[in-house]
């Protein structure tokens, strides 16, 4: 019996020693290396560069005073719809004393004037009427009279300019009034009834009473660097994003480009401006900052591959293509247009073939 389980312990230690040089031997073997594979894929391909800026209208206009004075009455608010000559803001004059006064004295000049013409008239009218004066005397005295009458009206008008900035003969169409010039949408009114503004004129730009824009006829303006603005070109396409509307694009197209730089943050940049294509009913508020794809280049519905299984040989490019179950030759491409992601084959490989990672094309190797 003893004898027995001392065989039995002594097989027993050799084979968890075999057992355990095994187990080694397997566990510092090298397993191997099964690659993955991908195909080609057929999408469009897009060349673009990045331009930042904002869409806002390609009309906007201020709108100003033709008189100084106090705003008496505002008729519109921001975001109003107007048409051109409509009202926006009526204007009460303050006159000025030196003009006031100079008025008024014109009026009692003008008032004797007419007066003594209009005694001279009747006088002479009379004598007329007797036979004293021929008529061509008489017709002197009344081209006097009519003088001093027109002299006195035109008195009466202006001191009525004067004083309200109109006259009883063209309440309709005073200066007073202030009408928009332009049929569209009222972005911004910067007064309210009781300020002060100022006319425009040659000395000074006027205080501006209301911003009117066509809001159906935007621009995206932005920026491009110096070492884009050579690859761009009037007509090409841009893609919008606008950061205030998520998951959406805009279309528009380029009509102009700065031939003057402006440099900022120690690099020269390049104004450009797009039209943008609005969608029916679609409406997008002024001032959004936006960044534009411009589209250097495309192509659309091609053959291409991810950049990541490109290996390079010198200046050609190849693949690796599975010829066998994890057997790989390698395969010369010829690429096109690339986004930097994907690039078009133009010949090399087909739409089935099964291509491998270059990333997983070396076996692991153990570690020291």
């Amino acid at each position: 019996m003893k004898k027995f389980l001392k065989i039995l312990i002594v097989v027993v230690l050799i084979g968890v020693f075999l057992g355990t040089i095994y187990f080694l031997y397997s566990k510092s073997e090298e397993k191997p290396v099964v690659f993955q594979t991908t195909t080609p894929l057929t999408t469009d391909i897009y060349k673009k560069t990045v331009a930042t800026g904002s869409v806002v209208p390609r009309k906007e206009i201020e709108v100003k005073p033709q008189v100084s004075g106090i705003i008496d009455q505002i008729f519109i608010e921001a975001g109003s719809m107007v048409e051109k000559n409509d009202k926006i803001a009526l204007v009460k004059i303050i006159p000025n004393m030196v003009s006031l006064n100079n008025a008024e004295n014109r009026l009692r000049q003008a008032k004797i004037s007419f007066d003594n013409a209009k005694v001279d008239l009747e006088r002479n009218k009379t004598l007329k009427e007797s036979g004293v004066i021929a008529a061509a005397a008489f017709q002197a005295f009344e081209l006097n009279f009519n003088s001093a009458n027109e002299e006195f009206k035109a008195a009466q008008d202006n001191l009525d300019l004067v004083r309200k900035g109109e006259t009883s003969r063209n309440r309709g169409s005073t200066n007073r009034l202030i009408r928009s010039t332009i049929s569209g949408m009222v972005l911004d009114v910067p007064v309210e009834e009781g300020f002060s503004v100022i006319e425009a004129n040659t000395m000074n730009a006027g205080t501006t009473v209301a911003s009117i824009a066509d809001m159906a006829d935007l621009v995206f303006k932005g920026k491009v660097d110096e070492s884009e603005v050579g690859k761009i070109k009037e007509g090409m396409a841009l893609i919008l994003r606008i950061g205030a509307i998520e998951n959406e694009t805009f279309d528009a197209v380029l009509e102009y480009i700065s031939p003057k730089g402006v440099e900022e943050e120690g690099a020269i940049q390049f104004e450009i401006k797009a039209a943008v294509k609005l969608k029916e009913n679609q409406f997008i508020r002024a001032g959004y900052s936006a960044n534009a794809d411009i589209v250097l280049d495309k192509r659309e519905n091609v053959l291409a591959l991810s950049e990541a299984l490109l290996q390079f040989d010198g200046d050609s490019a190849y693949v690796e293509l599975e010829i066998g179950n994890q057997e790989f030759e390698k395969r010369y491409i010829k690429t096109g247009l690339s986004d930097g992601i994907n690039i078009e084959v133009l010949d090399g490989v087909q739409k089935d073939d099964q291509l491998k990672l270059w990333n997983l094309s070396e076996p692991l190797k153990p570690k020291n």
